[in-house]
């Protein structure tokens, strides 16, 4: 893959960060605070990728729109309350990014979280510098919409056929599929390589610093 590819699009979530466990036990822990049904921990885990409107509504089908936007804020305070450094980010992240991009690879995220959520998350790990661009669920379309894809495309004016997803979870896999793009799955986050594998990624790494045996010398 080394000479295919000049774009890397990452997920954040459960593909860069060891945070999908904090993640599903604030969403249960909305609910619990809500009085609604608890839902089990694989059901949080996956709606891990979605925008949190989504994700919620997805987890509480029967919940109307003011019911949603409570859990949500449940869920927020939840989440923010933790705060995150470097040492959160999966064991040689930080060192492989930087390797990717002194290699001369662009880098990008595609995140379901929040613009507010993600910018604290980079700032707190130190990563800002490494990515050329970065796109959020809430200012532009949820995955699995390519929309957020494309529009890192545009920017970065990077044809479809040398740009790469990386994520673990179905949502991005499904969202590289409907943007054209190839991607890896990662089976380090929300869902298990055998679901992963059925949306077809170039390869499924058991980890995101595996990507050093395809891209880096």
């Amino acid at each position: 893959m080394k000479n295919r590819f000049d774009l890397i699009i990452f997920d954040w979530d459960g593909t860069l960060i060891d945070s999908i466990d904090w993640i599903a036990r604030c969403l249960q822990n909305a609910a619990n605070d809500t009085r609604h049904a608890i839902p089990d921990y694989q059901s949080a885990k996956d709606v891990i990728g979605l925008s949190i409107e989504k994700a919620i509504a997805a987890l509480f089908p029967d919940a109307n729109e003011n019911e949603v936007n409570t859990l949500v804020g449940h869920y927020e305070k939840a989440y923010f309350s933790k705060k995150i450094s470097r040492d959160d980010l999966f064991t040689g992240v930080f060192d492989m990014l930087e390797a990717l991009k002194k290699n001369g690879y662009l880098l990008a995220i595609a995140t379901g979280k929040t613009r507010e959520g993600l910018d604290e998350a980079l700032h707190a790990t130190g990563t800002v510098d490494l990515f050329s661009i970065t796109r959020c669920a809430d200012e532009t379309q949820s995955k699995p919409h390519p929309k957020m894809l494309e529009e890192i495309m545009t920017h970065l004016r990077i044809l479809p056929e040398r740009v790469l997803m990386v994520g673990d979870s179905t949502h991005d896999l499904q969202m590289a599929i409907n943007a054209g793009i190839a991607s890896v799955g990662v089976a380090s986050g929300s869902h298990e390589a055998d679901q992963l594998l059925q949306y077809q990624p170039l390869h499924c790494l058991s980890n995101p610093t595996e990507l050093w045996l395809h891209f880096i010398d």
